[in-house]
C-alpha cells in the first residue's frame, strides 16, 4: 500500500472521480497502473494540496522565483487531469474546497484565505486551459511525427514554440515525451529562447531610440549655446509662469522652430523659468500646457524631465512656436494638487512606520502620482494584518490633526544635525538641501536641533511638492502589503477622492455581508460567488479586505454546514429509499432493487446506502441512479453481491443505465459506476437496467 491509500488523500480521490467520472483510484503503481490513471489521481490530489497551502502562505503561480514553480505545478496538474482523467475545465479549482474541509481545523489559514485561494488557481487554471487542447494536440502531432521517422527526439525549435504559444514549460513537454518514450532536444530549445531574448532586447532598443534621448550631447549643446539652465525655483508655488522659450528638441535635434509640418512629433521645449517639476525622487513630472502670446501655438505638455539643471518640457505641438518666444506655462493644478496629497501622505507614512514598527525601519524607495502612492521600506517580514490597520489608523490620525507642512533649504551639515531627521542613505543630496517639515517650522528645527520631541514629527530630506496642511489629503487608504525583494516590504496607499471612494466601498460591501449570513443554503451560494468576484476586483482597504476575507471564510463555512446537514438528510433518504425498494423486491421475489436517489454525484452516498442493504438483504443487486441538475450530470452506482457476479458483472448493469445517459464508466469486482450527461433520460437508464436485471436474473 502506497502513501496516498490514506484518509489524507480518500476524500480528495473521491472528489476527483466525482467531478472527472474516471474509474476509482486503486492504488496501482508503475506498470501495474498500465492506464496511467492512478498516476493522475495522485499528481492532481498532491499538487491541489501543495498549491492550496503555498497561496494559503501568500504565494502565487507567476513568472519568478517560487511563484514559477507553482504555475508549473498547477499546469502540470491540469495536464494530468485534462488529459488522463478526462476531467471537464476549471476542475482543479473546485478541489479547493475538499483540502479546506479535510485541512482547514488543523490549518485554519486555508480556511481564511480559501477564496485567495480558489481565485488564483481558477484565474491561472482558465489562462492555461484556453492553450491546452491545441498544445496538447499539437505536442500528439509533434510525437507521432517523431515516431513515423524513426527518431527519439522532438526538436527544441518545436518545442519552444509548445512553451512560447501554448504555454507548456519545458519540463511539462519533457514528462510527455518520456511518456511516448521520447526525448527533447533541450540544447535546441535553449537556444530558440536565447534568440527570442536577444530580439526582445533589440525590440526595446529600436522603441527607446524612437523617443527622445535628451543625454549628456543634447545637454552639452545647450551650454555650449549660451543656453542658461532652468530656473525651476517656482515650482514650489501655484503660479503660472510668464517666461521665454529658449530651445526646441525634437527627435533629429535643436530646431530654431517648430511649424505644422512638426506638429505631430513628440518634442520637447526648454524655458528661461519653469513652474513645473520634473520627474525625480520618486514623483512623477508635472503636466499642462504652453502657449505663446500671439496665441499662434499651443503646446501640450505631458511629461517633464530633468538633465544638467536643464528642464525639458515633453509634449505635442498645436500651431507653431519659435525659440525667443515669449509663453505662459500653465501646469495641470487639479493633477498636481492630487500628486501632492499622495507626496505628503508618504512622508507621514514614513513617520508612522518608524513609529509602529521600530528604527530599523529606512525607506527603500518610492513612486508618487495622481493615482496612488507606493512606499518601500527595510523590514524583514510580511506585516501582520494588526500592524497594517494600525499604521493606516495612524496615517489617518496624523493627517486629520491639520499639521501645517514647512520647507526650507538648509545648508546640509546643520539640516543633519536636526533630531529624527530622515533621508534615503544612499541619495545624492545638493548642498543645501531641501527640509520638508510636517508641524514644526524648519527655522525651530535649526535653533534646537537636539530637541528630542522633534521625533513625534515627519522631518526629512525632499526635493518634491507638497500640500500646505495635512487636512487637504482628506482621507488615507492603505490598500496593500507585499515583498518588494528580499528584506523589503511594498505598500501602497490612495488618498482625496480615491481613499473615500474605497472607504465607501468597504462600507457598503460589509453590509452585503452582514446581510449574507440570514441566507439559505441556495441564495448563500449565489451570493458568496458575487461577493467574491466584488472582493476580488473592488479596491478596498487592505484591513477591510482582510476582514472581509475572514468574514467569506466564516460564510463559506456555514455553507459548507448547511450543505453536510443536507448530505446528511440525502443519505439518510437514500439510504431508507433504497431498503424500501429491496425489501419490496425480495418480498416480490426479485433479486434486484434499481432506485432512483438524490444525492448529487457522490458515489460515498451510495456506498453507504449499499452497506445499509448489505445488513438485511445481503443477497440483493443494487444500482442506484442520481441525477444532479446544477452540474447536468447523473451518477450511476451498481453493486452486485458475490453469489450473483457470475451471472450478472456489475460492470455489465452499469453500462446499461450509462449507454442511456450518454456517458461512460467502470469498476471492479462487485461494484461498478459512471456518470452521463443526459440526465433527462435517467427514466431510460432505469428501464435499461430494470429490463437487463430482470433477463440476467430470472
Amino acid at each position: 500500500m502506497s502513501n496516498y491509500a490514506t484518509d489524507v488523500f480518500a476524500p480528495i480521490f473521491e472528489a476527483i472521480q466525482s467531478i472527472s467520472g474516471a474509474r476509482p483510484y486503486t492504488d496501482k503503481v508503475g506498470e501495474e497502473d498500465s492506464d496511467g490513471i492512478d498516476m493522475a489521481y495522485r499528481v492532481v490530489a498532491d499538487h491541489i494540496r501543495t498549491l492550496s497551502f503555498a497561496i494559503a502562505d501568500g504565494a502565487q503561480p507567476g513568472n519568478e522565483g517560487r511563484n514559477y514553480v507553482l504555475r508549473r505545478i498547477l499546469r502540470r496538474a491540469v495536464r494530468y487531469g485534462q488529459d488522463k482523467l478526462k476531467a471537464p475545465e476549471g476542475f482543479l479549482a473546485s478541489l479547493v474546497d475538499v483540502v479546506v474541509t479535510k485541512m482547514g481545523s488543523i490549518f485554519p489559514e486555508l480556511v481564511s484565505a480559501r477564496n485567495t485561494i480558489h481565485g488564483s488557481i481558477s484565474v491561472e487554471e482558465k489562462n492555461f486551459g484556453r492553450t491546452l487542447k491545441k498544445g496538447l494536440d499539437r505536442f500528439t502531432k509533434l510525437a507521432d511525427a517523431a515516431q513515423e521517422q524513426k527518431s527519439s527526439r522532438i526538436d527544441g525549435a518545436a518545442a519552444f514554440q509548445l512553451w512560447d504559444v501554448f504555454g507548456f514549460p519545458p519540463d511539462l513537454t519533457q514528462l510527455m515525451a518520456e511518456e511516448r518514450h521520447l526525448q527533447v532536444d533541450m540544447e535546441g530549445f535553449n537556444q530558440n529562447m536565447e534568440q527570442q531574448r536577444s530580439r526582445s532586447r533589440a525590440a526595446a532598443s529600436s522603441n527607446a531610440a524612437a523617443g527622445l534621448k535628451f543625454e549628456a550631447a543634447a545637454t552639452s549643446h545647450l551650454q555650449k549655446t549660451g543656453v542658461p539652465r532652468t530656473n525651476d525655483k517656482p515650482k514650489f508655488a501655484r503660479d503660472d509662469v510668464e517666461t521665454e522659450l529658449l530651445a526646441i528638441f525634437t527627435s533629429d535635434g535643436f530646431v530654431d522652430e517648430a511649424v505644422e509640418a512638426q506638429a505631430s512629433s513628440t518634442m520637447g521645449l526648454i524655458l528661461r523659468d519653469t513652474s513645473y517639476y520634473s520627474e525625480m525622487g520618486g514623483q512623477v513630472g508635472d503636466s499642462g500646457s504652453i502657449r505663446n502670446d500671439d496665441a499662434t501655438g499651443n503646446f501640450t505638455v505631458a511629461d517633464t524631465k530633468a538633465a544638467a539643471g536643464y528642464v525639458l518640457h515633453i509634449g505635442t505641438l498645436d500651431g507653431s512656436l519659435k525659440v525667443g518666444d515669449k509663453v505662459h506655462a500653465a501646469i495641470d493644478h487639479e493633477r498636481r494638487d492630487k500628486i501632492m496629497s499622495n507626496h505628503t501622505s508618504t512622508h507621514v507614512l514614513n513617520h508612522a512606520l518608524r513609529e509602529l514598527l521600530g528604527e530599523h525601519i529606512n525607506q527603500s524607495g518610492s513612486a508618487v502620482d495622481e493615482d496612488r502612492l507606493r512606499f518601500d521600506f527595510t523590514h524583514p517580514k510580511k506585516l501582520e494584518p494588526q500592524e497594517v490597520f494600525s499604521i493606516e489608523s495612524a496615517c489617518q490620525k496624523g493627517l486629520r490633526a491639520r499639521l501645517p507642512v514647512f520647507s526650507e533649504e538648509v545648508p546640509q551639515e546643520a539640516a543633519r544635525q536636526i533630531n529624527g531627521v530622515r533621508w534615503l542613505q544612499d541619495e545624492k543630496y545638493p548642498d543645501p538641501v531641501r527640509v520638508v517639515s510636517i508641524g514644526v517650522p524648519v527655522q525651530q528645527l535649526l535653533s534646537d536641533p537636539e530637541n528630542t520631541s522633534y521625533r513625534q514629527y515627519s522631518i526629512e530630506f525632499c526635493g518634491g511638492t507638497h500640500l500646505e496642511n495635512t487636512a487637504r489629503a482628506v482621507g488615507f487608504v492603505l490598500v496593500s502589503e507585499e515583498s518588494s525583494a528580499t528584506g523589503i516590504r511594498r505598500v501602497t496607499a490612495l488618498t482625496g477622492d480615491k481613499a473615500l471612494l474605497a472607504l465607501r466601498e468597504g462600507q457598503e460591501l460589509s453590509s452585503r455581508f452582514a446581510a449574507a449570513k440570514s441566507l439559505k443554503a441556495a441564495e448563500l451560494d449565489k451570493e458568496i460567488t458575487l461577493l467574491k468576484q466584488t472582493l476580488d476586483q473592488v479596491t478596498l482597504s487592505a484591513d477591510t479586505k482582510h476582514r472581509l476575507r475572514g468574514e467569506m471564510a466564516k460564510l463559506v463555512q456555514q455553507l459548507l454546514d448547511e450543505q453536510k446537514k443536507a448530505a446528511s438528510a440525502s443519505k439518510e433518504q437514500a439510504s431508507q429509499a433504497a431498503l424500501d425498494a429491496v425489501q419490496e423486491a425480495a418480498a416480490a421475489g426479485r433479486k434486484f432493487a434499481v432506485v432512483q436517489i438524490n444525492v448529487g454525484l457522490a458515489p460515498k452516498a451510495c456506498q453507504d446506502a449499499w452497506a445499509e442493504v448489505q445488513k438485511q438483504h445481503s443477497d440483493v443487486a443494487v444500482l442506484f441512479i442520481s441525477p444532479d441538475a446544477v452540474k447536468k450530470k447523473a451518477l450511476v452506482w451498481a453493486a452486485v453481491p458475490d453469489s450473483l457476479l457470475k451471472a450478472f458483472p456489475s460492470q455489465d448493469w452499469a453500462k446499461a443505465a450509462l449507454t442511456e445517459l450518454g456517458g461512460k464508466g467502470g469498476g471492479k469486482g462487485s461494484v461498478a459506476q459512471g456518470q452521463g450527461t443526459q440526465i433527462e433520460k435517467v427514466p431510460q437508464a432505469i428501464e435499461a437496467a430494470t429490463k437487463l436485471a430482470q433477463m440476467k436474473l430470472a
